[in-house]
């Protein structure tokens, strides 16, 4: 029971199996089995989406497979892609959790929620959620998962974590799907590209991307620009 728990708790902070054996020092052949009976009692008690939606633009510089990007945007993008997730509460709210996904580097980068909220409520706060974008589409929940669960592993294997508040959203998605694992390509174009972000230490950020010895590329706002 202690091992399943450990296994549980780690899963929930967004590891894969293989990271989460590697972390508790034993074969991936005894988490296996565990991570898919945790997925089975979350799948079953898991209350029912009612919406997903990601902004217009997401698959710029991503390689994806089975996936439609209503409106592509030519000309290039930060990589900063919008993730929105409601769920039934009750029988009358919503459960509502928001991330921002940098998808050519970082993974992960800011959470709203869990909140709960009226279908009015949501409708209002989806325009705010996705106002910095030309558009919105309504997305599989299984695409948001991928976008938001795929960019974190991506991250993990460049050295970055997601920060502390991602724990109880990554439970909010339930578990990555194995069929939809490789169905992104992160990174732009196949490869690290980091754009520096408010209150970041690009530096920082550039030493861990030379420690992995990948090709990647960078773009630092100057400071006086607008």
């Amino acid at each position: 029971m202690e091992l399943r728990n450990k296994v549980r708790e780690l899963r929930e902070q967004g590891m894969s199996p293989k990271e989460i054996a590697r972390a508790l020092g034993v074969p991936p052949s005894k988490v296996a089995p565990l991570v898919r009976a945790i997925a089975a009692e979350a799948e079953a008690a898991a209350p029912e989406v009612v919406g997903a939606w990601v902004n217009t633009g997401w698959s710029v510089g991503l390689t994806t497979r089975g996936w439609t990007d209503e409106a592509p945007v030519e000309g290039g993008s930060s990589g900063m892609v919008s993730v929105l997730v409601a769920k039934s509460h009750g029988w009358d709210k919503l459960e509502v959790c928001g991330y921002l996904v940098d998808v050519y580097c970082l993974g992960v980068k800011h959470t709203i929620g869990p909140d709960i909220m009226s279908e009015v409520e949501l409708r209002r706060f989806r325009e705010f959620f996705f106002s910095d974008y030309a558009g919105r589409q309504e997305a599989p929940f299984a695409l948001a998962r991928e976008l938001v669960l795929g960019s974190v592993e991506y991250a993990r294997g460049l050295g970055f974590e997601p920060g502390d508040d991602f724990a109880p959203l990554a439970a909010f998605l339930g578990e990555r799907a194995a069929a939809d694992a490789g169905s992104i390509e992160f990174g732009r174009d196949g490869r690290p590209f980091y754009v520096a972000g408010p209150g970041e230490d690009p530096r920082k950020v550039l030493r861990q991307l030379e420690k992995t010895g990948d090709d990647f590329g960078y773009y630092i706002v100057p400071e006086n620009a607008e």
